[in-house]
This record gives structure tokens, C-alpha cells and sequence, in this order.
């Protein structure tokens, strides 16, 4: 299991359901879908700081971004 992918995937799911959020609160609806998404990505980052071994710092965070994408680039 690779906990570095479930941190990055977790972040882009929970960035990503900031527009349905906002979209859901200004149309006067409920957020439905937004919730599932702040959900599942919140259930990843979890998941990756529970599984990996030390946690991750604020400060590793972006080179956990660059080590996954540069990981799957090349």
C-alpha cells in the first residue's frame, strides 16, 4: 500500500470539492456531493498518516507531491 499516493490523492479530492462546496452554498442546496468528496478525501489522508510508519510533516508534504507525480512521469 502506498501511503505517499493516498496523502496526494486525498489532498486533490478534498481541493477539488471546494467548488461543489461553494457552488451548493450560493445555489441554497444541500452539498451532497461535495461532503462525499470532502469524505473520501479525508478518509485517504488518514488512512496514508495512520499507515505510514513516522507521519508526515507540513514541510514534506510538497516533496510527497513531487516523489508521487515524478514517480508515475517517468
Amino acid at each position: 500500500m502506498d501511503t505517499d499516493l493516498f496523502l496526494v490523492i486525498g489532498i486533490t479530492i478534498c481541493a477539488l470539492s471546494i467548488p461543489s462546496l461553494l457552488s451548493a452554498f450560493v445555489e441554497g442546496r444541500a452539498p451532497r456531493f461535495g461532503a462525499v468528496l470532502v469524505f473520501a478525501g479525508v478518509v485517504m489522508i488518514v488512512v496514508a498518516l495512520s499507515n505510514h510508519g513516522r507521519g508526515y510533516s507540513f514541510a514534506e508534504i510538497p516533496d510527497v507531491f513531487f516523489r508521487v507525480i515524478g514517480r508515475y512521469l517517468n
